[in-house]
């Protein structure tokens, strides 16, 4: 497990970051996740209009959420419809107010947001990844290629495995990114999957990006 390389388990954050403010600095950050080359001669899946969240069927109507998880910092990453098997390391924001995303040079390495909740707490927590780097596809490459119904695993250091249940993937542009709904808390464990997505060019890489909604549906 990832568990052994990271350092002992923090005390909850009694301060978090307003997700209004959060939100801008994720969205100007994971616009580029910076070093996706998207030079392939395949590109990332995108979201089917048919995988969209179901304004009809949020969170908030869902009746079997279990109870909201203490803190524990995520250690490993599963999701076995897109054959996803990852460690999960915490980033936070660099110098310039980019939110860090894991080291490109590592294609099967995820990064925790510890600015928001841990997976599995009441609350929004942001996972991210990279789509492709210089030598091809990433861990999340085919984030876009989920479905309702898919699930996500995320293993915790206190040995918990929260799964969340997939209700929506969607690709947004970065100029229009909607920051209160994808990181806003419903109030309920909610967890965001979050990579580069949409069209690509040389000059100003990602247009956009794919964002995984799921919500907690299991403790084991």
């Amino acid at each position: 497990m990832y568990f052994s390389e990271m350092e002992e388990e923090e005390e909850p954050r009694r301060r978090r970051a307003p997700w209004g403010v959060i939100a801008l600095v994720l969205l100007t950050g994971l616009a580029l996740i910076r070093n996706g080359s998207g030079e392939f001669d395949v590109g990332p899946p995108q979201p089917a209009s048919a995988a969209a969240v179901d304004s009809r069927a949020t969170p908030d109507t869902f009746t079997n959420t279990p109870s909201a998880l203490p803190y524990s910092l995520p250690g490993w990453i599963r999701i076995p419809a897109i054959q996803v098997d990852a460690p999960v390391t915490p980033v936070g924001l660099d110098a310039a107010g980019w939110v860090d995303a894991p080291p490109p040079e590592d294609p099967n390495l995820a990064g925790w947001f510890t600015g928001a909740v841990s997976p599995g707490e009441k609350g929004t927590a942001v996972v991210v990844g990279h789509v492709d780097n210089l030598q091809g596809p990433a861990v999340f490459y085919g984030l876009g290629g989920l479905r309702r119904g898919n699930r996500v695993e995320v293993v915790r250091q206190d040995q918990k495995t929260a799964v969340f249940e997939i209700y929506g993937v969607e690709v947004f542009a970065k100029e229009n990114f909607p920051g209160d709904r994808v990181y806003g808390s419903k109030g309920v464990p909610e967890l965001r999957v979050i990579t580069c997505g949409g069209g690509f060019s040389k000059q100003n890489g990602y247009e956009g990006n794919v964002v995984v909604f799921a919500r907690l549906v299991e403790v084991r």
